[in-house]
């Protein structure tokens, strides 16, 4: 039983990787190509903006649907659409440029199947794993994740510089193919849903709703969540503009920066694998919040000419990264019966993709009109504050204890 959920683990990875690392290259190409043709921070965020929202608005929704639909199906599903969409956009490319709208609108369109491909992901994680192990999975999948995200940026630039955005677009329509041909040998065991009328939508939204909030160690962590993806998420958008705008540097050096953080996560996906029941999942996370806001606080008071202390930085605030992505989601996995699983994940994601658009609105105009240290500099120390204030209340609630009696 050990060596065969490892087994579905191994295959459902390998075929991820390739979907996650032409979406990584498509993700930088694109954000580097607005950044070098228009230079504006607002064409950035409202890009960022168009990628987001669906997500967070549909989300709550969309979590009844998961729970009802076959997770294995509705992945193949979604990731197929993505890959129709960047199909149309790489074509686009090919016969002349796009004018924004266009972009933004496949931007938007990929973004409403990522609803569905990212929830239904994560929901079938404990329908093959025990749950003791779920958060040494979460570790597997950061180093996934990071180890695409390392390729990634560099291929993007790469292949961007060489040929065209278009071609960048259509390799990632052949990584979707490879994941999803992998994804089909893989057997996942859909759960039996609750007993509701299937005709009753909302009272399946209000039942995942009343399990989310009957959990309140999950509801404070997704509150601190909300909090940091204000003021932190705008950082992935703008990372290729603080390379270019304040230390004067091009694609090359910003798709080092892109992949020197995702070394780091790669790093600390490996860490957290490793060292996954030393301690206890808030720890992990409270430390988590702590390095990142340091690490950008300390970026955002670099004079122009410390581009490697930025490098190095960033590699910092990427190890840090799983320690709070992957325990979060552990304890949402193990807390939640699996059945009700697709509304709480689909729910906490649209909390926090929800707050960040907020951060991308404020981003834009503040970057504009202050520089780019200022968004670093502010982010850090919200992320610090937010990061202590977790601490103090996982101790009074005793956070830990409460999850595992939920469990």
């Amino acid at each position: 039983m050990q060596t065969n959920w490892q087994k579905k683990f191994a295959m459902l990875f390998s075929g991820q990787i390739f979907s996650i690392l032409t979406t990584s290259m498509v993700q930088f190409s694109i954000i580097w190509h607005l950044t070098e043709t228009t230079q504006s921070a607002v064409v950035l965020t409202i890009a960022s903006l168009v990628g987001f929202l669906p997500q967070a608005v549909l989300g709550p929704f969309i979590g009844v649907w998961l729970d009802r639909w076959n997770r294995k199906l509705t992945m193949i599903i979604a990731d197929g659409s993505i890959a129709l969409f960047s199909l149309a956009l790489g074509l686009y490319y090919y016969f002349g440029e796009p004018g924004l709208g266009f972009v933004y609108l496949i931007l938007m369109v990929r973004s409403i199947a990522s609803s569905f491909h990212a929830p239904a992901f994560q929901a079938a994680i404990p329908l093959i794993a025990p749950a003791d192990q779920l958060t040494r999975v979460a570790g597997w999948q950061q180093m996934v994740f990071s180890f695409s995200n390392v390729i990634g940026p560099a291929l993007g630039i790469a292949v961007y510089s060489a040929t065209s955005l278009g071609t960048v677009l259509l390799l990632d329509v052949a990584g979707a193919v490879i994941a999803n041909v992998m994804l089909m040998l893989v057997k996942i065991h859909q759960p039996k849903p609750e007993a509701v009328q299937r005709s009753r939508f909302l009272e399946e939204f209000k039942l995942g709703w009343q399990a989310f909030i009957q959990v309140k160690p999950i509801v404070i962590v997704t509150v601190a969540t909300a909090v940091f993806s204000i003021v932190f998420m705008p950082l992935g958008t703008l990372f290729p503009f603080m390379t270019l705008s304040h230390f004067g540097r091009g694609g090359y050096s910003a798709s080092v920066v892109e992949a020197l953080f995702a070394i780091g996560m790669i790093g600390g996906g490996l860490a957290l694998s490793v060292a996954a029941s030393k301690w206890k999942d808030m720890t992990y996370i409270c430390l988590s919040m702590t390095v990142m806001g340091v690490t950008s606080l300390a970026s955002g008071f670099l004079g122009q000419e410390a581009f490697i202390a930025f490098v190095v930085l960033s590699f910092l605030m990427g190890a840090a990264a799983p320690f709070f992505n992957g325990p979060y989601m552990a304890m949402i996995q193990r807390a939640f019966d699996p059945a009700m699983l697709g509304r709480v994940i689909s729910l906490v994601t649209s909390i926090m993709l929800l707050s960040s658009p907020v951060g991308l609105l404020l981003a834009g105009p503040i970057v504009d009109k202050y520089g780019i240290q200022s968004w670093f500099i502010g982010s850090g120390v919200v992320t610090i504050g937010t990061g202590l204030i977790l601490i103090v209340l996982s101790k009074r609630l005793q956070v830990a204890e409460a999850v595992s009696s939920a469990s």
